[in-house]
């Protein structure tokens, strides 16, 4: 997954990522800008998970929508 892509086309993406993942809000998606890492680590503090699992997710999620 290529995630220049997904970088550049985060403002169209934040939507669908807030109604996956609602517990992050509209400032930490902001703040995350679509940038790998961020969202990793958003996910493993928000929702507890460890990292297999949010990158697992997150490949699945992105993989849908792209």
């Amino acid at each position: 997954m290529n995630w220049d892509v997904i970088e550049g086309k985060w403002g169209q993406l934040k939507g669908s990522v807030k109604e996956q993942w609602g517990d992050l809000t509209d400032d930490e998606l902001t703040e995350i800008d679509g940038k790998r890492d961020k969202l990793a680590g958003k996910l493993q503090e928000r929702y507890g998970w460890a990292k297999d699992e949010v990158e697992t997710k997150m490949n699945d999620f992105f993989g849908r929508h792209m």
